[in-house]
């Protein structure tokens, strides 16, 4: 690598934060660098969701470290890493289930070997259950998304 060329990290850390901001921006209708409650409000009502002003008023306090009453860039930031940390923590918890390391996927036997390890014995036909109740593929066993909906249902 030349002493010109970025690292590999930077370069990746560059591209998400763009990704990021790219998001930031959907939500920040007027282009003013804030995400206010009614643009928070705008959004959601955008994709069929409904937020009242309350609500709304109520994650901008939550996430607002500087007081100013808006989301800005900085906060959103800081959300999207609580994001990411939480998405590493669910992807620990699937890999411990994974029957076979990196095969993407929870069988049913998988899940009956690893909750009997954890001391919580099933059948495979309560196994069977539990994984047909996520599975939205069809497919006799959970992958990676289904699980994640599955530990936010």
């Amino acid at each position: 690598m030349s002493p010109k060329s970025p690292k590999p990290n930077t370069i990746t850390t560059n591209n998400r934060e763009q990704e990021f901001r790219l998001v930031f921006a959907r939500f920040d209708s007027d282009n003013d660098g804030k995400i206010s409650a009614l643009e928070l409000r705008s959004y959601f009502g955008s994709i069929g969701e409904y937020m009242s002003h309350q609500e709304a008023q109520g994650v901008i306090d939550d996430l607002d470290t500087d007081g100013d009453g808006f989301i800005d860039f900085q906060d959103f930031m800081k959300l999207m890493k609580v994001s990411d940390n939480e998405r590493d923590d669910v992807r620990a918890a699937f890999e411990m289930f994974e029957y076979e390391k990196g095969c993407g996927q929870i069988s049913p036997k998988s899940l009956q070997k690893t909750l009997s390890r954890l001391g919580d014995p099933k059948t495979y036909d309560e196994c069977l259950q539990m994984i047909k109740m996520f599975d939205t593929h069809g497919k006799g066993a959970v992958d990676f998304n289904e699980f994640q909906q599955m530990m936010t249902a």
